[in-house]
């Protein structure tokens, strides 16, 4: 059983529907968010990604940046421009980019099934970003981005949420990027306990993306939890904000790695000690690999197919037989000496959204010397790592479209 409940959402009025909701703030730098919103009073980056509303820009005083994300976001409530739900409630969430159409469920999960690992995890969090969320949700005093969820879609489920989807919507717009954001209310309290009741029979809920918000939920309930001697654990600092999404309806992109030399070889000692261990195929028309365990490589201007030896993995190994981990352990650690790739400066990584333009663009400008472009990990894989207890390494997973937030945020009081 999954417990997800629904909850009074602080939400935009439909007219500011379009300008409050924004993309993540780990997806944007400072600049590339301050750039983003002028002319936007309301975007909800300003509440997201505060820093771009703190003078000097180049603070560092934390208190400062979470601060004003709660004045920001009060004021945004003062204005009018977001308003709080009067009764419990579900959302119905749907996103359309190009021929690609996902939706999901948003609610409120449990901290205690994450605590208990009943929600699946399949990355490490970073101790840094964990504590900045903390910080933010804790003064804020609300969660202002949802955690990307999955679940094994169910037909039960499927008819529930298409049943609502006939309804008028209660947001659809189209974002600047060409991605449509289209949101329905499920208040009738019989619909709300019939979505329960779905939800229920699910037998574990998978984190796609946000482990470090959903890791700093935890950690403002634990502190919550410890500071209050009438705690009965349905608080809503027991919960966090989610977009739930069944398994089959998500893609996953392509995730790109560019280094930025050889290591000390010159290109035909580096092309030898490729041959060793995976089939080296000139001309490779399409850049882009359409199988598993192949890859492409750009380098010198032109594009090579490596086709990894059979020797290389095994099937039946959740971590070994992902692309990124065969050519993270036969070719970017032994070859190119990228041995830790969550601090190595000489490797940089490249989400699939912005194309094989941009790994050449990387090489061609001299920065880079060769890259790599891989098949996307598959949502089976993801659940193979997270149902073994196991963290796939770094950069394994791009997910397109992403989330928007403010459109629902969950208060904590």
């Amino acid at each position: 059983m999954s417990v997800v409940i629904p909850f009074k959402a602080l939400r935009p009025a439909r007219s500011f529907a379009k300008d409050v909701a924004s993309l993540p703030y780990d997806v944007l730098n400072r600049d590339e968010a301050r750039a983003l919103v002028s002319g936007n009073a309301v975007s909800f980056l300003r509440v997201e990604k505060s820093e771009i509303d703190v003078m000097p820009p180049d603070s560092e005083v934390p208190e400062k940046i979470f601060e004003k994300a709660r004045e920001n976001l009060d004021g945004l409530i003062r204005q009018g421009v977001m308003f709080q739900e009067e009764k419990p409630c579900f959302y119905i969430y749907r996103q359309r980019m190009g021929d690609h159409e996902q939706t999901g469920i948003v609610g409120c999960a449990s901290v205690s099934e994450y605590e208990s690992g009943k929600i699946k995890k399949h990355e490490l969090t970073r101790a840094d970003k964990e504590l900045e969320r903390t910080r933010h949700v804790d003064t804020v005093n609300a969660q202002t981005g949802p955690v990307f969820l999955t679940y094994r879609s169910t037909e039960q489920i499927d008819r529930l949420v298409e049943g609502f989807k006939a309804e008028v919507p209660e947001y659809d717009f189209t974002a600047d990027d060409g991605i449509v954001h289209t949101a329905w209310v499920v208040s009738d309290p019989a619909d709300v306990g019939k979505l329960s009741e779905g939800l229920k029979t699910l037998d574990a809920l998978y984190i796609a993306d946000g482990h470090h918000r959903a890791a700093a939920a935890c950690s403002v309930c634990r502190s919550r939890r410890q500071a209050n001697p009438g705690h009965r654990g349905d608080e809503p600092y027991n919960f966090f904000l989610s977009v739930i999404f069944p398994h089959n309806q998500l893609r996953i992109m392509d995730y790109n790695r560019a280094v930025r030399d050889l290591n000390g070889y010159d290109k035909e000692s580096f092309f030898r000690r490729i041959e060793e261990k995976f089939e080296l195929c000139p001309d490779f028309t399409k850049k882009s690999p359409d199988a598993l365990h192949t890859f492409g490589m750009y380098i010198d201007g032109k594009w090579y197919q490596l086709v990894a030896g059979k020797d290389l993995y095994e099937e039946t190994d959740p971590i070994g037989s992902l692309d990124v981990s065969i050519l993270q352990t036969h070719l970017l650690g032994p070859l190119l000496g990228i041995q830790d790739p969550r601090t190595d400066q000489r490797i940089d990584f490249i989400g699939g959204i912005r194309g094989m333009a941009e790994l050449e663009r990387l090489v061609d400008s001299g920065k880079f010397v060769v890259a790599f472009s891989l098949f996307p990990t598959t949502l089976e894989q993801l659940m193979a790592v997270a149902d073994a207890g196991l963290v796939m390494p770094p950069k394994s997973t791009w997910f397109e479209p992403k989330l928007r937030s403010g459109l629902f945020v969950h208060r904590l009081k």
